[in-house]
This record gives structure tokens, sequence and C-alpha cells, in this order.
């Protein structure tokens, strides 16, 4: 390839060993009216960052406009759309959606709080080695993207996906089969210093066996933060100005020195008491300084408002750091008090309610046909999901009013966390052939919303009678750091997380974890803080589950009469076809006679469905009849006859199996004619005797009738 662009400038090249293999970061070829772009090359995978960073900051916001996309091209994977109407991509996928938020994760906390430009980044993969995930390639050229800014972004960082390999170690840029089948899908991103985000799935793993892959990722990863440094070097970035939007420092003085005597103990109540606190307080503070300032008080009211929420995170952290005391009055391991309830919706499949403090969520489990399974059709897969977990969080359970829409990236993630925490667990296909979704509503909030999804997503499924392997709770685990020693909170509120240096949430059985999500607001944590939280977080999720088996200790052992009924016969592939029929003829006469769903898979697996179970019955026999080969000395009821000849018979015993009854095998008395005692539709019991060479059924009456005398 050329080593100048279009424009005569020199194209850039950095290159290093990741995990055994070339990462190699180019700039300069594509992407000239870029803020910045970097074009990441791994095995056989390509993946562009683009970043862009405004010229002014954004003014009367107060969150940093930061967005960060990761886009599918199924160009990449060498695919077109298997829809039959849409071929061009439009609307990422769930997947995309949470890819470009676990980039985000990471990146958002390293940029300087009050920081109002208005920044966005986009990954698109261009190529797609097929050996591994691209995700983690994006993530190292989002990275870079924006170190070459040369805005105020406090990186490098760098992400691994990791797994159990073949022969059990620990490895990165696993295929996607040998993830699941290694029981560990754990995504780590960290800074040369120290880890930034965690996410994963697994099969019970210990917390033992987390840290373990947290040192592995977090040495592995570290060339990919010095090539971004190299990088940097070769450009010669140039830093750009900017303003910090902060609140005055001599009205956060006016402000903390108004709250002082207003806040610790003062404020310090269970919730809602506390919320109504702060709430009151809140408005008596704008009252008085809106009469201290007069009319000049409109426009800075907002400063003053966020002054006034700034000494409440002080004071929170205050309260923890120095009494070991938060902000409702617990102590740093106290769980709040719990309550939950199954079976409250009649017509449902399966419901729970589950409430901790003020936090409440109730799930609804609905079972359907394995046909109903969702189809997936992305860059990276096709396939179907048999599980679905959805998550819904209106305005009114923050007490706010918000328009209802599409559920927005928040609610798709926490969804997955959720959904991800009961994978695990979950009967296989053939121990429960149903189609799963379950749906969490949530009723109010105040912290970690997906473990209380998690924790009545279990007890939804149990009451549905769903066979998990083992129930599942979780908990939201909180981190204030002084200095350098931790202080670890189990089970947060709003007022911690928004206070507080992490958010964790930690999710699992008995015996071990299913599901992981840590957030860092600091630039980084060491492993050992994060194994203190781990630990801290099994005993929690302990005395939530110990809550939850008090209200259902086990799965059901029936399905709700309302619920579809599903049982699987398995016939020879072979035979599929004479199932379907031509033009599907014979399946949709089963199943408009007898009232049921059919679902043939290729291994020749059926199942049917349908809430009365004399009608699968019926669906069964029928599908038995049309595959089974006839059995010598089987005797087969209430047969037709098909046609009556001179010297005998002849009586279909299955469909497309006619077999021959003569004249001496009708009855023990001598019969001149068949047709004296049969006729075409006549329903006869036949015993088969023999199966020539050539195939041919020769049948009996008489031998049958003796048969069933006995």
């Amino acid at each position: 390839m050329s080593t100048i662009n279009p424009y005569g400038k020199e194209i850039v090249t950095v290159s290093t060993e990741l995990c055994g293999k070339p990462l190699t970061l180019e700039v300069g070829r594509v992407g000239f009216r870029t803020s910045a772009s970097v074009t990441v090359t791994y095995g056989d995978t390509v993946v562009l960052g683009t970043a862009m960073v405004s010229d002014k900051s954004i003014q009367g916001m107060d969150y940093f406009p930061l967005s960060i996309d990761y886009e599918e091209k199924f160009y990449a994977a060498g695919k077109i759309s298997g829809s039959r109407f849409i071929k061009r991509e439009g609307r990422p996928s769930d997947e995309a959606i949470l890819i470009g938020r676990l980039i985000d994760r990471p990146i958002r906390p390293l940029w300087p709080k009050g920081y109002r430009k208005e920044v966005q980044g986009v990954a698109s993969v261009l190529s797609l080695d097929p050996s591994f995930r691209p995700d983690m390639v994006a993530m190292i050229a989002m990275s870079a993207a924006f170190m070459l800014t040369g805005a105020p972004f406090d990186g490098p960082v760098a992400g691994l996906r990791i797994g159990y390999d073949a022969d059990g170690k620990l490895a990165a840029f696993l295929p996607a089969e040998q993830l699941e089948k290694g029981g560990l899908d754990l995504v780590v991103a960290g800074t040369a210093d120290g880890i930034m985000m965690v996410e994963a799935g697994a099969s019970e793993v210990t917390e033992e066996a987390i840290v373990e892959a947290l040192e592995f990722a977090q040495a592995a990863l570290q060339p990919a933060i010095a090539v971004q440094k190299e990088l940097v070097e070769k450009m010669s970035v140039v830093a750009l100005p900017y303003e910090l939007v902060k609140p005055n420092d001599e009205i956060q003085a006016k402000v903390d020195m108004w709250v002082e005597d207003k806040l610790g103990e003062a404020l310090r109540a269970p919730y809602p008491e506390r919320n109504e606190l702060v709430y009151e307080l809140r408005n008596q503070f704008h009252e008085a300084f809106e009469l201290e300032n007069g009319e000049e008080y409109a426009s800075l009211r907002p400063e003053y408002d966020e002054a006034f929420t700034m000494a409440l995170h002080k004071d929170v952290r205050k309260g923890i750091v120095e009494e070991g005391v938060r902000p409702d009055g617990r102590s740093l391991t106290e769980i709040r008090p719990l309550s939950s309830e199954i079976g409250l919706l009649p017509r449902a499949h399966g419901s729970s309610l589950f409430t901790r403090g003020m936090t409440q969520a109730m799930n609804i489990t609905t079972l359907a046909p394995l046909s109903y399974a969702q189809l997936v059709d992305t860059m990276e897969k096709s396939g179907e999901r048999r599980y679905m977990h959805h998550y819904n969080a209106p305005g009114y359970t923050v007490g706010e009013v918000r328009r209802l829409g599409s559920p927005g990236r928040r609610e798709i993630g926490h969804g997955y966390l959720a959904e991800r925490a009961l994978t695990a667990v979950l009967p296989t296909e053939a121990e429960f052939p149903y189609t799963i979704r379950t749906v969490t509503e949530i009723m109010s909030q105040n912290g970690s919303t997906s473990m209380a999804a998690t924790c009545s997503s279990t007890l939804s499924l149990m009451d549905a009678g769903v066979p998990l392997k083992a129930p599942v709770s979780g908990i939201a685990m909180g981190l204030m750091m002084d200095g350098d020693k931790p202080y670890i909170m189990s089970d947060i509120a709003d007022a911690e997380d928004f206070a507080g240096d992490m958010d964790f949430k930690t999710a699992g059985t008995a015996k071990g974890i299913t599901a992981l999500q840590m957030d860092m607001k600091v630039h980084g944590l060491p492993v050992d803080i994060l194994k203190q939280a781990l630990l801290q977080g099994r005993d929690g999720r302990a005395h939530i589950l110990e809550h939850m088996l008090t209200t259902i200790a086990e799965p059901r052992d029936h399905l709700s009469p309302y619920a579809p009924r599903v049982e699987s016969i398995t016939i020879n592939p072979d035979k599929i076809r004479e199932v379907i029929g031509k033009g599907g003829e014979t399946i949709q006469k089963i199943t408009a006679e007898t009232g049921t769903e059919i679902d043939i898979k290729d291994d020749g697996t059926i199942m049917i469905a349908s809430p009365d179970g004399a009608s699968i019955e019926a669906a069964i026999q029928w599908i038995r009849s049309i595959t089974e080969d006839p059995e010598i000395g089987a005797i087969y009821k209430d047969k037709p006859v098909v046609s009556v000849l001179d010297f005998g018979a002849f009586v279909q015993i299955m469909p497309g199996k006619d077999g021959l009854v003569h004249v001496s095998e009708i009855a023990d008395e001598r019969i001149n004619k068949p047709s004296d005692v049969l006729k075409e539709g006549d329903k006869v019991t036949v015993k088969l005797l023999a199966i020539d060479d050539r195939g041919r059924l020769q049948l009996s009456m008489k031998a049958a009738a003796k048969e069933l005398k006995k």
C-alpha cells in the first residue's frame, strides 16, 4: 500500500503484538475531515474509529454531550441481510447498541467533569474476522481516535474479551462458540494504571476465578495501551484549548456554608423520607438565595442548583468516609428491606413482584412454542433467540413526566444484563421445549433496578414452572475512595451511586457468578479493590437469595393452565418430507384438524403445542402413523379397506402402506368371495404376518381376532 495519501501527507502506521497477533493502527489513509480517524487492523478484522469534537461548548447543559456508536456492516462479514424487504443497514441491532455502550463506559469517565463540548465517536467495522468478535478492536480504534483529537481525554484505554480455551486456560480473542463452551465471557477495559470497566456472562464461576481473569486481562491489554501512546507521539498531537463548566468557586463556597448545618444527621432518614427532606431543603435553598440575589437569580439558578447538588454529594461521601454511615442510616454492608410475592397476575404464565427499599420490579413470564423464537440476523451471526428479557422503566418510576417511546440504550442494556444473569441456569431446549419471554416492568426506582429485574425474573420463571438449574439473585455494590482507602457499600441507592466512584452489579447462584457489570467513575482501580467488592457482593447476594427462597423455594412442578403444553417426538429425518407433504398439505391438515402448533427441526425433532393434551396426543398419533415403519406381529386397529379383489382385500395400515389380506386370512370359516364380507371404506383390524423381499405386506384379520381374544 502507498505510504503517502492523496494530499501528499505521510500515512502513519504503528504496530505491536497483542495476544499473539499483530495489531496495527493507521492514520492518514481515510477520514480527511474528521477531528481524528484511525484504522485498526487485527487479523482480518478492520475497524475505522472516527472522532469529532465541536468548537464551542453547549451552554445550559448539565451533562457531557458525548455519543459513541458502533456500526455493524453486513459487507464486513461477506453477508447480505436475510430480510426479504430491507437489505440496507438501518436501525442498529440490540447487539450493536450494547457494544456501543460497552465502548462508551470506560471512555466517558476519562473526560474532565464540566467539559461541555459536543463529542461524537463512531466505530465502523469494515472487515470481520469470523474467528473472534470485533468489539474490542473497535474499543481500541475509538480510544486512539479520541487521543488524536487533542481534546482532554485522559486515555488511552483498551479492552479484551477473555474466556477459557479448549485446554481450560485463560485467553483472549476466542471464537464465540468457545466462549460459550468455556463458561466465561468476560470483557475487561483498562488504562495503563487500572481497570475501568468489567462486564461478564458466566456459568456459575467463582469470585476467585473472576479475580484471576481480571489480573490476566489487565496485564494482557497493556501492549494496546502502549501502541496508542506511540501513535500520539508520532503524530505530535497538540492539545486543544477548553474551559470547564463548573459552579463558580464563590457560589460553591456560599452554598456549602448555607447547607453546612442542614446536612449530615439532619438528612439521614430511610427512603422515601430522605428524598422528601432533600426536596424540601432544595426548595428552601432556592427561596433563600432568590431573596438575596433578586431578579438576577433566574439566570444564576442552574449554577446554584448544581452547587447544591455538589454539596449533597460531598455530604454523602463525608458521612460514609468519616462515620461509616450512609444517607439512609444503613451500615456499609446492610441491605435495604426486602419483600416479594409471586402469582399476582391471574392470566400470566408466571408473575412476581420484587421490592428492595424503594426499588420495585414486576416481572411477567410468557411461554410459547419454539417456533416463536426471535430470529437474529446481524453482521456476526444468524440464528434464533429462545430466551428474551425485556426491561421497561417509564418516567413515573422516578417521579417525572416523560413521553413514552421505544426503549433507549439504558433499557436495552439493563434488560440484557438481567437476561445474561439467567441464561446460564435455563433448561436446555430438550429439557424444556419452550420459547421464554420475561418482561420486567419497573414500578419504582431508587438504585439498582437491573438487579431487581434479575431477582424478579428468577421468581417469575419459577412461578411459571420453568425448571431453572438454580435460582439467581443480584446486588449492586458501590465504592467511595478516600485516598488509597476503599469504602465498599452493599446494595447502593441513588444518592450513593451519584456521589460514588464505582457502580458494580453482580448476579449469580449460591455456587457462583452468572453476570457482572462494573463501571468506574475514577481513573481506574486495582484488582485487589475489585476483589474486595466481589467477595462482599457474594455475601449480599446470599442474603437476598435467602429471602427469595422464602417466597418460592423451587420451580413449580406444573405450568399455568393458560400456558401451552409442548411435547416432542423424534422421527427419522428422511421422513420429514412425508409429514410436511406436498406444498405443506399434510402438516396443514394435521394442525387444522387437531388445533395444534407444530414445529419441525432438521434433526427430526417435532414439537407439538396446544393447551389441550388430547389434541397433542391426536397429532402425535397422526405423525407416528405417517412415519413409523410397519412392524411384523403388530396389530393395526380400525384401518380402512382400500380395494377388494377376487383373491383378497388391500388394507391401508398407515399412510402410503397397504397390505394384502388374502381371502384365506379374512376369517376362520371358508369365504368364497372377499366382496361377500368386505367393501371399500370398511374399517378392519389386522395383524402384520410378514414382509416379503419385495416389501409387500401380508396381513391377517383372523390372526388379529385371535390375538385380541387372548
